[in-house]
């Protein structure tokens, strides 16, 4: 749905601009997971007068609303996503930077497991995994 990050600000009661408006919907429409600069390119070819400065407003705005969530996925850049509405993790290839998102049972049932096993019941997880694409015969 293009126009969910919108209708979520809107139902948390953000005050949206239309620059705003913008960046919501480069962010609804995002099949990647933009940077702050990607989503400043984006945004101003739908909207010149949008600035990177406002770019970097509003998603933090968004990111402490809980409508997107920021990564860091060791490439020194904060890159960005819709708050998912099921959980899932990531794997990303260290040499195109590419983000694979996948869900795992088995892993699911092992961190809650390590956790029993220290005294502690799981509340809240993040999985990433970096790695890169086997040559043929690894």
């Amino acid at each position: 749905m293009p126009d969910r990050i919108e209708k979520l600000c809107v139902e948390k009661g953000l005050r949206m601009t239309e620059q705003r408006r913008v960046i919501a919907r480069v962010l609804s429409e995002a099949e990647d997971h933009p940077d702050a600069e990607e989503l400043h390119r984006r945004a101003s070819a739908q909207d010149n007068r949008i600035s990177l400065a406002t770019v970097y407003r509003t998603v933090r705005l968004f990111e402490d609303a809980g409508i997107i969530e920021r990564h860091d996925f060791r490439d020194g850049r904060s890159r960005y996503e819709e708050a998912p509405d099921e959980h899932h993790d990531h794997l990303i290839d260290m040499n195109s930077g590419e983000v694979i998102e996948f869900f795992d049972e088995e892993i699911e049932q092992l961190q809650e497991a390590i956790a029993r096993k220290l005294g502690y019941k799981l509340v809240d997880h993040r999985l990433e995994l970096y790695g890169t694409k086997l040559k043929d015969g690894e």
